[in-house]
């Protein structure tokens, strides 16, 4: 989490004191006071010591959460047009239409938009339909219990929603793990009997972290992804946390453009190897979101 230097300042002038004062009473070192100075990230824990020393709440020193506060209000208000219905359209057709889905972004916005289904062709699956329409409400979600810890729960029911209703979760359930094995890129992944475990395992490692930065996001992206829990939606669970997982902690999101498939799952794939092809891939997606928020004059910070 990031730490207003403005807002600490006015603390600090407000009770007549120095950064070097809050340096000794607080036990935190020059190097952090700097990381404020430069925006930077700060731990959770350290930042607790910060308003404790100050008698301040954690809160009134945190930096405004501007993108999810944007699309929070945008959402309550359902306004047309906005960050939140691009938002909306853009992430829930490229992530679909990166899993096969045959709807275009064009059908996809007439679905957001009228919440009706028009003129579809008689072909579509109607699987692609109903994901299409949960993949809405996951996106809610997601926005609505951002700034939440992440947890097997939640994540179980982001998958429940994504498969509500469908053919697939007749077959083999929603919101539940895989019963059988399964692949990605044709490379093996966790056992059905070993998913529960590992993904206790993956979120213990990296919950308690709290404030996670932009690589560790990505980096629980991929163990996510070869443990690959669901018997289908993973990529698209996957990604939606990603998205929440920025949003929390005040990082630009992004969305994986379609066009794009062929880096993100290479980057996948090399990412024991090579870190960079993944986190190139994703900063791209970061910097397509980012001339979304440039055009709606929202500003954010690297």
């Amino acid at each position: 989490m990031k730490i207003d230097g403005k807002k600490l300042d006015a603390i600090l002038r407000d009770k007549k004191m120095r950064r070097s004062d809050l340096s000794s009473l607080a036990g935190i070192s020059s190097r952090t006071l700097a990381k404020i100075s430069k925006g930077q990230d700060i731990r959770e824990s350290v930042t607790e010591r910060i308003a404790a020393a100050l008698g301040a709440q954690r809160k009134e020193l945190l930096r405004e959460n501007r993108i999810l506060r944007v699309l929070e209000e945008e959402m309550r208000l359902k306004l047309s047009g906005g960050l939140y219905h691009e938002t909306q359209v853009r992430l829930t057709y490229n992530s679909n239409h990166i899993e096969g889905s045959r709807l275009t972004e064009e059908q996809t916005r007439y679905i957001f938009e009228t919440s009706t289904l028009g003129d579809l062709p008689s072909d579509l699956p109607l699987d692609d339909i109903l994901e299409t329409n949960n993949h809405f409400r996951c996106v809610e979600e997601v926005i609505r219990r951002a700034e939440e810890p992440l947890t097997e729960d939640f994540i179980l029911a982001l998958h429940g929603k994504l498969k509500e209703g469908t053919n697939f979760a007749a077959k083999y359930g929603a919101g539940e793990y895989k019963k059988l094995p399964n692949t990605v890129g044709g490379i093996e992944t966790t056992p059905p009997s070993e998913v529960r475990q590992e993904m206790r395992a993956l979120l213990a490692e990296y919950a308690p972290q709290r404030s996670a930065d932009f690589e560790e996001i990505v980096a629980f992206h991929y163990r996510f992804e070869c443990i690959h829990p669901f018997q289908d939606g993973n990529g698209r669970i996957g990604r939606l946390l990603m998205f929440k997982e920025c949003l929390k902690n005040g990082l630009v999101p992004f969305y994986i453009d379609d066009k794009y498939k062929f880096e993100y799952y290479n980057g996948l794939k090399q990412w024991r190897s090579e870190r960079g092809f993944l986190l190139e891939t994703c900063r791209l997606g970061q910097d397509v979101y980012k001339r979304l928020l440039d055009y709606f004059k929202i500003s954010y910070e690297d």
